[in-house]
This record gives structure tokens, sequence and C-alpha cells, in this order.
């Protein structure tokens, strides 16, 4: 029997459609593409922007294995695209006990995701496998009414990944970073849109709700703005078709940066402390 947090009655949740949900978590950054960045710009690895996973057993309630399942499945995806073997094994191990402890191991094949670790030729194959197994749990959580859950877990993909990157950008600016760091603002307003439901759930979800609404509200002076390019003709299924493409543009202060990825670092620690 899961505890009532787990769901929540029709009448109590603000409901987002399966589509709107899908949506959102289709257009979370990901940390692989945080990464790619990283190593677009030659930032070297560093093991000091992971999350600990000493003492891992000291997370008793399902919104602790959550958050950190979300936090640990980031860490995984920089491990990975660094090719670093030995911490994948190691986060894999702590990923396995917290999604056995939220039950939904099942729907985690860790036996492959470790010897694809061990493989590093096989990264492509590790990544890939290592998103369906995210994408399998959040899928169950939500069809088993355990959509705080899920929620809690994409929001702590997204907070590991935008402190990785805040982090970075503070020692290596780089406008490409900066942006996407900018462009949050509306990520994260999605996101808050799919946790709004379960803020009152109680007292760890309500502190971490309004610690999300604190870096929103870091972003609201941030403008962003979108540029149509120059549109693109492609052939899809012997059709012709035309995408339109388009820049977006943004505008951010230093102080605005700092704000965020002070905010950030704040919700990022006390997450990984336990709240």
């Amino acid at each position: 029997m899961f505890p009532v947090a787990d769901s929540v009655p029709d009448s109590e949740a603000e409901k987002l459609s399966d589509e709107a949900i899908a949506d959102i978590v289709q257009n979370m950054s990901s940390p692989v593409e945080i990464s790619v960045i990283l190593q677009a710009m030659e930032v070297p690895f560093s093991a000091e922007y992971l999350a600990s996973t000493q003492g891992v057993e000291r997370l008793t309630t399902n919104f602790q294995k959550a958050v950190m399942l979300g936090i640990y499945g980031a860490d995984l995806g920089y491990l990975n695209m660094y090719e670093k073997t030995g911490g994948s094994i190691d986060v894999l191990t702590t990923i396995k006990y917290l999604a056995d402890g939220l039950r939904v191991g099942q729907y985690f094949d860790f036996e492959t995701l470790k010897r694809l670790s061990i493989n590093s030729s096989n990264l492509d194959s590790l990544l890939l496998l290592s998103v369906r197994s995210y994408n399998k749990i959040d899928e169950y959580l939500r069809d088993n009414g355990r959509g705080s859950v899920s929620a809690l877990m994409i929001a702590g993909v997204w907070i590991e990944g935008q402190y990785l990157a805040t982090q970075v950008v503070a020692k290596f600016p780089d406008k490409m970073l900066r942006d996407r760091i900018g462009e949050q603002k509306i990520i994260l307003n999605d996101l808050l849109m799919l946790l709004r439901p379960y803020r009152n759930t109680g007292t760890e979800y309500s502190s971490f709700f309004s610690m999300m609404e604190e870096i929103s509200a870091a972003y609201r002076d941030i403008r962003i703005t979108y540029r149509l390019g120059e549109p693109e003709t492609v052939e899809q299924d012997g059709r012709l078709v035309m995408i339109q493409h388009e820049e977006s543009i943004v505008e951010m202060t230093d102080e605005q940066l700092s704000n965020v990825a002070r905010l950030t670092l704040e919700a990022r620690n006390k997450l990984i402390s336990g709240l």
C-alpha cells in the first residue's frame, strides 16, 4: 500500500491531459543535451558536480526517493557522456535501489545498463536505454494514479541539469549554455504546472513547490523573443515538406543569471540533504 501522498483525488488535482504532460516531459532540457554542449565547449569532466551516492538508505519517504531518482538520472547522463564507467556503475546501483523502493524497478533494465556502461563503445545504446527506462517509469506511475511521484522524478532531472549548467557557466562563460539556461524560464513554467496539483499533499511537497516558485520568480524579468529563420524544404516519406525554423533570443543580465544560479544551488542542496 502506497502512502496517501502518492495519489491525489480528482477533486483536488488540476488535471492536465496526457498529451499536455507528454509535451512537458518531451520539452524538458535533457542533461544529455547539456552534456553535449559542455563537451562542445571542451569543459573537462568534474566529479564535484555529482550528487553523492553515500547514505542513500536514509531516503525513507517516496518524496525523497522520487526526487533523487531524477537527480541521479541526470548525473547518469552526465557520466555516460564523458564515458566515466566506474561512476556510472555506482550511480546505476543507487538508481536501481531507489526504483525498487518505489516499486518501479521492473522497468529498469539494470543488468543491460550495467553491461553497456562497462563497454563505452555502446554509448548510444546506453543513452537510449537509460532514457527509455525513465520514460517507462514515468508512464507506469501516471497510468497507476501516482502522478505526484512521476512529477517529482521529472523535477529532479530538471533541477540537476539546471544545477550542472549554472555551475559550469560560472566557470566557463559561454553564450549557447547561457541561452539554454535562460530558455528554462518556459520549461520551468510547464514544470510548475505539472507539480501544482500536488503542492498541498504534504510538507515536503509544499516546501519543494515554494522553492521552484522562487526560481521561477527570478526568471520573471528575463526576456525571450523569437525570430523566424529561413524556411527549409526537406523530403519526408517521398514528399517535400517545408520546415520553418525559429531562433530564440534571450535577454538576461549577469545579475539575473547569478540569482537563478544561487536559487538553483540552494534548492538542489536542500533536496540532496533530504529537504
